[in-house]
């Protein structure tokens, strides 16, 4: 499992980002962005279950990461990774926060997404 404030440290270590919290309907939605180009690289959500396709409804913490199109197929075939909630599934993903997707390639892929919209 990574938790949120894991996730946070590493954006924070690596590129000097803070979360974003944006949305007052919305206070546990974090937004990974840019300093310079304010450009989102990254969304921490907490989202039911069934909104992302899976069976049930418990309230899960997901991570949205922007990606080539060209990967997209392939990276969906791996586990905790889906298309992108409620972003462009052509360009975004969802990496699961509950393990099923390793440590290690989260953080990959999050370093992924910030170079892609730098």
């Amino acid at each position: 499992m990574i938790s949120r404030k894991e996730i946070f440290f590493y954006a924070k270590d690596k590129y000097g980002i803070e979360p974003d919290y944006p949305w007052v309907r919305t206070p546990n939605y974090a937004i990974l962005r840019h300093k310079a180009n304010r450009k989102w690289f990254g969304a921490i959500v907490d989202i039911t279950e069934d909104k992302l396709g899976l069976a049930g409804n418990k309230l899960i913490d997901a991570l949205l990461l922007k990606c080539n199109p060209i990967l997209i197929g392939s990276l969906r075939s791996e586990t905790g990774i889906l298309p992108g909630y409620h972003m462009s599934k052509k360009h975004w993903i969802t990496v699961l926060l509950d393990g099923s997707c390793p440590k290690s390639r989260t953080f990959e892929l999050i370093d992924f997404s910030y170079e892609l919209t730098r």
